[in-house]
């Protein structure tokens, strides 16, 4: 599939990894892309953008006229089908066509070409946690990031604490590298009285709630999080606060089951396994408070959402979260049940605290928009495109 534009005279030609596009199946990655690059393609009608997939791709994702709909084989969801995709299909591309500029959302490049590249690098979590990624992907990271950090011309990154991370562990230089930020789904929004009653009905028994959502692995520090609810519990055996778990059950679990089956309260936590994005905005909306105490975060979407939703949001002070949050989370240290606990139990016990931390967060998520990241990150491009 390769689409022609009619003949006109562009500014920029530049082509736009675009594989994560998928219909109904984006992730946080695919997401990004959608929402940057839609506002990018809007806002200059006189550049051509080269969408470079790895299957059809739907029409939802060809956002003007400007955009040149181009499928590269093979499918790339593997190791090995990445590096054939990236270093053959997408490098052939490249030299055989005229182009400016490439950006890569996903953070992988291009080694065999020698266009001018951005890369969007969201975090490096491999690095420091390597026995939570699976050997394969694990290797292909550890053998090609560096070299992609080293190739880009610019590389964008959505945290400063990521920035300095890409920084010390591959070497780059800080200065080219742009913080460009992230931003919540518009989905997650204000619930009414009324739908939180019903919701919270339909869940708990109309009882208030602590809410988890993301994957079930170790570095989301699940485990830690329920031994801080059961010690809030503990010390407030009238509570009827729950705890819901909105996520489906990775690898590497065995310990985290273990606590969940010596819990006293563990009838008072419930598993929902994965759910839908309309879904998880009532179940957040409806919420008491979000847990969100991960242990390594390259941005951490979760404390906005809730923030967005007028929920407060119980965060960590590792990585990126503090950076994010500001003063509008409570936070907690992710080793430390006792101090998830106090967090829990600060909010518990203190209704005034609690609508404290909603109206500082409904200021703080304002700051993250979905047109600041686009603009930050085409600020990054027109670096290479128009330097100084």
């Amino acid at each position: 599939m390769h689409t022609k534009l009619p003949q006109m005279s562009y500014r920029y030609k530049i082509a736009i990894n675009t594989r994560l596009l998928i219909k109904d199946k984006m992730d946080g990655i695919g997401y990004f892309t959608y929402e940057t690059i839609k506002r990018i393609v809007k806002w200059n009608p006189d550049i051509e953008f080269h969408f470079l997939f790895d299957r059809v791709p739907d029409q939802m994702f060809i956002f003007g006229p400007n955009v040149v709909p181009v499928v590269l084989p093979p499918q790339a969801r593997h190791p090995l089908l990445w590096y054939l995709w990236f270093d053959w299909s997408v490098a052939s591309y490249l030299r055989s066509h005229d182009l400016d500029l490439f950006l890569s959302p996903d953070g992988y490049c291009s080694l065999r070409s020698d266009t001018p590249t951005v890369a969007v690098m969201h975090d490096i979590a491999y690095e420091h946690y390597p026995e939570y990624v699976p050997f394969l992907v694990r290797r292909f990271y550890q053998y090609f990031m560096p070299r992609y950090a080293a190739h880009a011309s610019r590389i964008a990154t959505v945290s400063g604490f990521s920035k300095d991370d890409i920084t010390r562990y591959y070497h780059a230089d800080p200065g080219k590298i742009d913080i460009v930020y992230s931003a919540a789904k518009n989905i997650f929004r204000p619930f009414t009285v009324a739908e939180i009653t019903a919701t919270r009905a339909q869940y708990t028994g109309g009882n208030p709630y602590l809410i988890f959502v993301g994957s079930i692995h170790p570095r989301k520090n699940l485990k830690n999080m329920l031994l801080g609810f059961e010690q809030h519990r503990s010390r407030h055996p009238e509570s009827t606060l729950r705890f819901i778990v909105a996520g489906a059950f990775g690898w590497q679990n065995s310990e985290l089951k273990q606590v969940i089956e010596t819990m006293t309260y563990k009838k008072d936590v419930i598993f929902l396994g994965r759910q839908s994005e309309a879904e998880l905005s009532r179940l957040i909306g409806s919420a008491f408070a979000l847990m969100y105490v991960s242990v390594f975060e390259g941005f951490g979407v979760p404390p906005l959402e809730a923030m967005q939703s007028h929920v407060p949001a119980i965060s960590s002070i590792t990585s990126s979260l503090p950076e994010i949050g500001g003063d509008a989370a409570l936070y907690a240290d992710p080793q430390d049940p006792v101090s998830i606990a106090d967090a829990i139990s600060r909010l518990w016990e203190a209704p005034t605290l609690r609508a404290q931390m909603i109206e500082r967060g409904i200021s703080r998520a304002a700051i993250f928009t979905w047109d600041r990241t686009a603009r930050l990150l085409w600020e990054c491009c027109e670096k290479i495109l128009r330097p100084v």
